[in-house]
């Protein structure tokens, strides 16, 4: 149950960050057409900026588990066995403290803007903790992931994130057209 919970967590991000990545297509086409027709859309650039935010932020917990992130595979790919293992436990206790760090530092930064009343400088008059909350919401759904694979490190469990090998060439080669690792 919990795993299944984690899992639409984790998709549910995925589809929050597609949705601002529609969302800023929308945006500038508004703003790259309605220059032409006198149209404005007012704090356009904000509004893009924030969903941009909000994007990178959300999809990182669902890139992450399905092993497309940037990470020190490399290293990880050329080990094997009791060394493997421990390289993973090192990187990914690193990772957790410093998401953690992160993760909190934003957070307060949300929290000081609430308490504050910040508001955007913009047209449109906005109060900055609510585009913040993407960025919270991303790092605190990443945690959540890193510290996931942790625990199914720590178990003794493969790494989500670790694809199987391709077992055709078929499949090695749609991988590689696809963009992703081999």
């Amino acid at each position: 149950m919990i795993r299944r919970a984690l899992d639409a967590l984790y998709l549910a991000a995925g589809y929050a960050a597609g949705f601002f990545l529609v969302s800023i297509f929308v945006l500038m086409m508004l703003l790259s057409v309605g220059r032409e027709i006198n149209f404005n859309v007012p704090s356009g650039d904000d509004f893009a900026g924030w969903s941009l935010v909000a994007m990178a932020f959300l999809g990182l917990a669902h890139t992450f588990k399905r092993g497309e992130m940037i990470r020190v595979g490399l290293l990880l790919e050329r080990l094997h066995g009791p060394a493997k293992r421990a390289a993973e436990l090192f990187s990914l206790t690193i990772a957790t403290l410093f998401i953690g760090y992160f993760t909190f530092q934003a957070g307060k930064l949300a929290h000081d803007s609430w308490q504050y009343f910040d508001m955007s400088t913009g047209v449109v008059s906005v109060p900055l903790w609510i585009p913040q909350m993407g960025l919270v919401a991303g790092l605190a759904i990443l945690l959540v992931a890193i510290v996931d694979e942790l625990v199914i490190v720590l178990r003794r469990g493969k790494p989500t994130y670790e694809a199987e090998p391709p077992q055709t060439t078929e499949e090695l080669i749609e991988r590689i057209a696809q963009g992703g690792g081999v």
